[in-house]
């Protein structure tokens, strides 16, 4: 009606307004759940630095905390527009440095520095799969230089192919909060530096078999932060939900949050129970790592699935943990914290089975599932092969590795010099 008046006055309509409980209720929930992601990097750094041996403890805390530094800036400068701004269905959004709106000039469902602010908070994540599973034998300048290209180019040109609305979300593909599109990209990233840069010196015999074993230094601390982890992951698939505004959208984000919370459990029965089949006692470490796996599994789609199919998903990712860790290392894959298990494998996993659960139109089980295959191999070829090129690129230029005289002191005396635990021997 007000249009029309417009028309027979001749005056300009004024510019449609938000709903403004909907525009707050949405931006809360993603502002929030950004806070608790955000958190998730202690969860991050407490189990790194629980999983690595004391000597080391120092250097991968400072890789936690400058890795998400770098992802906070670089997703300013490049990744988000990089990410969101007219990919309009094909590859790649555009080069520049993000804005917001003006304070005075709110527009679309919520505040455009929450939705960025959020959607920052995930980038980090992949990075700190790659810290884990490389942590030390790696230099520190290179390992940052490697973050800086994925969290600037990487994982924004991936995540425009379907949440920028790029070629994979026009083809249907699912990925609701990143199993791929987060914990699959760090889990390739992680296992091409993995094979260049090999394994810690001592670890692997002629045969391939462990030839000395390299316990962590602080279990009750990687189990802290695997608690951390599990809690931050509800602010993480909770908040893609993206809107808080109607009764179902709220209902959808318990809805996740319900599933999330039952498939990390299952996760871990179902590393426990398999620990305790295959090597007759369960591992602590594997169970931390089958709670992470159960959570990546759920992340591809954690709003269509009944809860008990939810804890068979989660399950599963538990199971998964367990029976990779030995498989990479009859391959002479040295993953320190068990990150290429718990991310790319159970990522993997978990956004096949969400086209179980969830169909776009007319597409049916079998199709969607293809749609999930052509994903999962597209954005693992792209990352495997870029991040390939640039460690190829660091070991020839700058050099990876520190001395084999390094590596036994720890990295914490030659990279900082200094110790994490300077009142107890780190031998």
């Amino acid at each position: 009606m007000f249009a029309l008046a417009a028309q027979v006055t001749g005056a300009v309509a004024a510019p449609e307004q938000p709903d403004v409980m909907a525009f707050v209720a949405d931006s809360m929930l993603l502002m929030i759940s950004g806070m608790v992601v955000v958190f998730m990097a202690a969860g991050f750094c407490m189990l790194e630095t629980g999983l690595v041996r004391a000597k080391n403890a120092a250097t991968i805390s400072l890789k936690n905390i400058t890795l998400f530094s770098i992802a906070a800036i670089t997703y300013y400068l490049v990744g988000y527009r990089l990410m969101y701004d007219g990919v309009d269905g094909g590859l790649i959004g555009t080069f520049g440095v993000w804005s917001p709106d003006p304070l005075d000039e709110p527009s679309g469902s919520l505040a455009s520095s929450a939705d960025w602010f959020f959607q920052m908070a995930f980038v980090a994540t992949a990075a700190s799969i790659v810290s884990g599973t490389l942590a030390e034998r790696i230099k520190l300048g290179p390992f940052l230089i490697f973050i800086v290209f994925l969290t600037a180019l990487i994982y924004p040109i991936t995540g425009a192919w379907k949440w920028g609305e790029g070629w994979l979300h026009v083809m249907g593909f699912e990925d609701f909060a990143g199993s791929t599109l987060v914990h699959s990209v760090g889990g390739w990233a992680a296992l091409m530096g993995a094979l260049i840069l090999g394994p810690r010196y001592g670890k692997y015999g002629p045969d391939g078999r462990i030839q000395k074993p390299m316990p962590g230094s602080n279990l009750p601390l990687a189990a802290l932060g695997t608690f951390i982890l599990w809690f931050g992951w509800f602010g993480f698939n909770g908040g893609s939900q993206l809107a808080a505004g109607t009764i179902e959208d709220v209902s959808a984000v318990g809805r996740i949050l319900a599933n999330t919370n039952t498939a990390a459990a299952a996760g871990v029965l179902g590393a426990f129970v398999t620990a305790y089949f295959i090597f007759k006692k369960p591992d602590l470490t594997l169970v931390l790592n089958g709670a992470i796996g159960g959570l990546v599994a759920i992340t591809a789609g954690p709003l269509a699935p009944e809860l008990w199919q939810s804890m068979i998903i989660g399950a599963i990712g538990g199971v998964l943990v367990v029976v990779s860790v030995p498989l990479l290392d009859k391959l002479k894959i040295d993953d320190v914290v068990g990150a290429i298990p718990a991310h790319l494998v159970c990522g993997i996993w978990g956004t096949l089975v969400a086209g179980l659960t969830t169909q776009a139109d007319g597409v049916g089980i079998i199709g969607q599932l293809g749609i999930q295959a052509t994903g999962i191999l597209a954005i693992g070829a792209f990352t495997a092969l870029l991040s390939l090129a640039g460690w190829l690129a660091l070991k020839y230029t700058i050099g990876l590795r520190p001395s084999v005289d390094e590596e036994i002191a720890g990295l914490d005396k030659s990279e900082l010099g200094m110790e994490a635990y300077p009142d107890f021997y780190t031998g």
